[in-house]
């Protein structure tokens, strides 16, 4: 019996699925580390099985040598592309974390296994809350479009333009920078005016000993706030969504 093996295919079916597994394993909300690493190695299959048709279209076979080099060529994108997107939700987690530094949760930070973060409070239910809305409001499949669409603007054995990647790198950690900002800046300031006041309050009233009372006050009107902020959750993931489908080189 003659089985007729098509090599081109096998070749970029594993290219294709390189890049997306190092993906998955770098971009939220795929990295979470509760999601076990068989399912991610599955996944990665079974889209490189779905997408190689379309990305090999002018893939041709090379020596054994070229195979290893594009493998390692396709790992570095999948790696990138997922720090892109990475960086661009990491806006919440910051966001989050510069609150529990304005309420003083700060020295109440622990390590968390699964999401593999060393946060304290506001960090952590800033990120979980993330992660949730991602999957709740189908913002997952719109990260694996932009990586699906990644496959056309970065074909299988082109070369990365480093200049721009660069260039795109910088431009996310200021987009970061700024969204965290967004996000946590009413709420600390907020945060500011209220320390402000305890500490104008303890020059007028020493007696009542604002430095006890004051840490307690913080926290629940930090409690409160965040309460209010997340209500807006939901429309900074839809955005921060596209802003990582826009780095990946989406439309």
């Amino acid at each position: 019996m003659n089985i007729p093996i098509d090599l081109s295919t096998i070749e970029a079916t594993a290219l294709v699925s390189v890049r997306i597994l190092l993906f998955v394993l770098i971009a939220p909300p795929f990295s979470y580390q509760a999601f076990p690493l068989q399912i991610k190695g599955m996944l990665a299959v079974l889209l490189g099985i779905v997408v190689a048709p379309q990305a090999a279209q002018h893939y041709a076979p090379g020596s054994t040598g070229q195979f290893l080099l594009d493998f390692v060529a396709e790992a570095t994108t999948g790696a990138v592309l997922g720090f892109l997107v990475y960086l661009v939700f990491s806006a919440i987690e910051s966001a989050g974390g510069m609150l529990d530094f304005s309420s003083g949760l700060q020295a109440a930070q622990q390590y968390d296994p699964a999401a593999d973060i060393n946060a304290a409070q506001f960090s952590r239910l800033f990120q979980m809350t993330a992660l949730a809305l991602l999957f709740v409001s189908d913002g997952y499949q719109l990260v694996l479009g932009g990586l699906v669409r990644s496959f056309t603007a970065v074909p299988l054995t082109m070369s990365v333009d480093w200049r721009s990647i660069t260039q795109t790198l910088s431009g996310s950690v200021t987009q970061m920078l700024l969204a965290a900002l967004q996000i946590a800046g009413p709420i600390m300031a907020v945060l500011f005016v209220a320390n402000a006041a305890l500490g104008l309050l303890s020059r007028v009233a020493p007696a009542l000993n604002v430095y006890s009372l004051g840490p307690p006050a913080l926290v629940l009107l930090a409690v409160v706030l965040c309460a209010l902020g997340i209500v807006a959750l939901p429309m900074i993931v839809q955005a921060l969504a596209g802003q990582a489908v826009h780095a990946m080189g989406g439309p």
